[in-house]
């Protein structure tokens, strides 16, 4: 049986200590080595509490890597509609990476190459960008949060930023099978979960900050995900790539030692995510690729944006619906704080 070890710690005293424990708990410097290449999760272009890895995070972590490792990159690819290029200036990463003496590098802009993978379940063969596969440890720093397409994001559906296609996507619809295709392609040695500010509801960007105070870290990706999710009070199996991935990926039975604090102490439920109508229908039109293509490959993407945009707008002012009076949260009025 496989022991993973998982470093859970507070950060109300320290977040770099914080960080540092956890790490060392993890045992970091067996598996993290060589040209180091760090996915955070740039999933808006401008920070948000709970949705964006903390920058802070990335100081620490660049700077405790930095003069132990060959190199540091930390990289993003480009949104749908938004650049990896202006995300990394406005969250303020780039600055503060640099300041801790790494290297940033936009995924989408980089060399690619041909990688092939028999063990795939659907990428058999994928264009990835040359810094992914040149280097020797990939460590995912994703944040604690729910996600109204996937229920849990964490640090395996992290890695769906790797791929430098920012139409990547059109693979909705085979989404469990690519992040498993993922894991055996890229092979992360690592992971950091931000959980200094998480966030639930209607994650990855819509949600509502929680402030945790929390940084957990591992080797094992699927492990400190499981761990995440039970924190949550989600249970891991109803998240469905966690559950294919632990078939698929790690069928052998793993002991998990959490050294740190005890997860009893810090479990909070999280707010599942509000399936509105323009929830569902997205979430439809993901079962098939088609209709993806549809929906995301032609102008008709803007028609339903804007009619989106104004469901949501009238959706928050009705009344009487139990779960947006005391839940829903307008992404507008989030306080952000600027690393730039």
């Amino acid at each position: 049986m496989k022991t993973v070890k998982i470093g859970v710690f507070e950060t109300s005293d320290s977040l770099e200590n914080a960080l540092r424990n956890a790490l060392n708990a993890a045992e970091w410097d067996k598996h993290i080595q060589g040209k180091v290449f760090i996915k955070p999760n740039l999933c808006a272009k401008d920070y948000i509490p709970g949705a964006v890895t903390n920058p802070q995070i990335l100081f620490h972590l660049v700077g405790l890597l930095r003069d132990k490792v060959e190199e540091v990159f930390v990289g993003e690819s480009d949104g749908y509609n938004y650049s990896c290029d202006e995300a990394l200036v406005k969250t303020g990463v780039k600055k503060i990476v640099n300041r801790a003496g790494g290297r940033t590098i936009n995924l989408s802009k980089d060399e690619t190459l041909k990688v092939k993978n028999p063990t795939a379940l659907f990428l058999k063969e994928a264009m990835l960008p040359k810094t992914l596969v040149e280097s020797d440890s990939i460590v995912s720093v994703p944040v604690m949060k729910t996600h109204e397409f996937t229920l849990y994001g964490g640090a395996i559906k992290n890695l769906f930023g790797c791929i430098p296609d920012n139409r990547r996507i059109f693979l909705h619809p085979y989404l469990d099978m690519v992040l498993h295709d993922l894991m055996t392609l890229l092979k992360p040695k690592f992971a950091v979960m931000d959980a200094t500010v998480a966030m639930e509801g209607n994650g990855p960007n819509r949600g509502i900050p929680i402030p945790m105070e929390l940084v957990l870290a591992s080797n094992d990706l699927l492990a400190i995900d499981k761990i995440s999710t039970e924190i949550m009070d989600i249970n891991w199996t109803d998240v469905s790539h966690l559950r294919l991935i632990n078939k698929h990926y790690r069928p052998e039975e793993t002991n998990i030692q959490i050294i740190g604090e005890k997860i009893e102490a810090l479990k909070r439920p999280f707010v599942r995510p509000y399936l509105d109508i323009a929830v569902k229908a997205q979430l439809w039109v993901y079962k098939n690729y088609f209709l993806t293509r549809l929906s995301f490959g032609t102008l008709f993407f803007n028609a339903l944006q804007a009619c989106m945009k104004i469901y949501r707008k009238i959706d928050r002012n009705i009344k009487g619906k139990e779960w947006t009076e005391q839940y829903w949260h307008d992404p507008d009025s989030i306080e952000i704080q600027s690393f730039s």
